[in-house]
């Protein structure tokens, strides 16, 4: 994925930096609930939404299941309508694809259309080593780009902006790119989009090569789809004449009657609209419209390896909404560079560590980055159980150690940290296998309990810096049942039907339980 993220410390570290930024809480904590609230509104308006969420779901699983055959299809189609497929197994391989495929052009810039598959390869940073500028042209984009930033939010990639911090990133850079920014700017958004609106006119009506990704691919018919809301989608698609598109393997949709699912599911999840502003489809080349040459780069990079696990696969269902950001409580607190990946908040959290590998302090991080309070399952258009992911990959990062990706091989390493967890489980493991010695142990616990730290101390200490011990009761809850209940089941009441005391049970045993 991309270097741009190269070094980013654990998460909990980039967290605590970020939790004491003021201004960025407080833009984070309004865009989101703006958002949020407006999308819940938008569901609302539809009876059969758990429905749709429903057939969705089942929709992606199916594709998954039968992804190699649907590739092949989608290829054929594409093919025969007079694109090119190119295959590529990783980051590498894509970019070498991209930047030989605009030199044959013999063009020098590209303008694009938003696209998380480029950024995650780091497409740009590629194409500026061999001398090739790519332009963003989508109004988010364009400010994280001009800015020298990195996105922060998968819908709203410069969501940590507020007004203020644009107009002063426009006014100070827009220059060095092209049309500057008009004298006497402000920072109302009616003034700020028509700013971006002059500078990136100029590129529409110049560039010859665009750059895009796709929200779908439609097996049957190798038609091409991208939703956004700005219309600059639209002009990178229609008016250069070579259009290149990367997109992940799971984008594949089987038939038109699928997509209308998502038609219907996307835009309300993401941008709370009944459907989108621009919806353009594609299917290869005419001769009497838009792009006369179209490449269509497949791109790996990791999400074969997540499709071998059946736990961690149902991330590939993922149709980038965003929804579950804007209901994260630590996304919100946190932002998303924390998450030191161009997917951040909770799918990040699931699909980072799935397509690079757990080798990197970050991504080894990135299951921990959460609550598990399960809202982000809630709102998931397609039903992705991130918290039973989250779990599941931490698991796999304290039992199997590191995963490193190497070509097509997946090799697991030793972990680094986590022997006295393992340690700590197993010790659990035996006790919970031998009764006599888990009540013993009890039993010793409850009369020492005014003796015991309020923190772990070694390892434990990062888990009880951040937590409260529980207390240990007073009594075991084994020795409790049978004083007071015996084997005879819990004394309800006698032959007349009176309630029957317990004289076991006083407030502060109960409290302690």
């Amino acid at each position: 994925m991309s270097g741009t993220f190269v070094g980013m410390p654990a998460f909990p570290k980039a967290a605590r930096e970020a939790v004491h930024d003021k201004t960025l809480r407080g833009n984070l904590r309004h865009a989101t609930h703006t958002i949020r609230a407006k999308r819940a509104h938008a569901v609302a308006e539809v009876s059969d939404w758990a429905a749709l969420r429903e057939a969705g779901k089942r929709i992606k699983d199916h594709t998954l299941r039968h992804l190699d055959d649907y590739l092949v299809k989608a290829e054929g189609a594409v093919t025969a309508a007079g694109g090119t497929v190119h295959w590529a197994a990783d980051a590498d391989e894509a970019n070498a694809i991209v930047t030989r495929l605009v030199q044959e052009t013999g063009e020098r810039e590209v303008v694009k259309v938003k696209s998380m598959a480029t950024q995650e390869i780091g497409l740009n940073e590629a194409l500026e080593a061999a001398g090739i500028r790519a332009y963003e042209t989508d109004l988010a984009e364009l400010i994280v780009q001009l800015g020298r930033d990195r996105p922060s939010h998968i819908l709203v990639p410069a969501i940590h902006r507020n007004r203020g911090e644009i107009r002063d990133v426009f006014a100070r850079e827009m220059s060095g790119w092209g049309r500057p920014a008009p004298e006497g700017l402000t920072d109302t958004p009616a003034e700020l989009a028509e700013a971006a609106r002059l500078h990136l006119r100029e590129k529409f009506l110049r560039a010859k090569v665009g750059v895009s990704g796709a929200n779908f691919v439609v097996a049957e018919t190798g038609t091409l789809v991208v939703v956004e809301s700005e219309g600059n989608g639209r002009m990178c698609l229609t008016l250069p004449e070579t259009l290149i598109s990367v997109v992940g393997i799971e984008k594949i949709v089987p038939t038109w009657r699928d997509l209308e699912v998502f038609l219907q599911t996307l835009p309300r999840s993401s941008t709370a609209e009944r459907m989108n502003p621009y919806t353009s489809t594609w299917t290869g080349t005419t001769d009497a419209d838009g792009p006369r040459a179209f490449h269509l780069v497949l791109l790996d990079n990791g999400r074969t390896d997540a499709l071998a696990d059946e736990v961690g696969r149902q991330a590939l269902r993922c149709i980038r909404c965003s929804a579950c950001l804007n209901v994260c409580p630590v996304y919100e607190r946190a932002g998303g560079h924390a998450y030191g990946s161009v997917y951040p908040g909770p799918i990040g959290a699931v699909l980072s560590p799935q397509l690079r590998g757990t080798a990197s302090e970050i991504d080894a991080s990135l299951p921990y980055a959460s609550s598990l309070c399960g809202a982000c399952y809630e709102v998931c258009p397609v039903a992705i159980d991130i918290p039973e992911v989250l779990v599941h990959l931490r698991e796999r990062i304290v039992e199997g150690g590191q995963v490193v990706r190497g070509g097509n091989k997946v090799v697991l390493q030793p972990a680094k940290g986590h022997a006295a967890e393992r340690a700590a489980m197993r010790a659990a493991r035996w006790a919970f296998s031998h009764p006599g010695a888990l009540r013993t142990g009890q039993r010793l616990a409850s009369r020492t309990r005014r003796l015991h730290p309020r923190t772990l101390p070694g390892p434990g200490r990062a888990w009880s810096g951040t937590r409260d011990l529980p207390a240990v009761p007073a009594e075991p809850f084994r020795d409790w049942w049978q004083r007071t209940r015996g084997a005879g089941g819990p004394p309800s009441s006698d032959a007349a039907g009176t309630p029957v005391k317990d004289e076991g049970r006083t407030k502060g045993e109960d409290g302690d339980r």
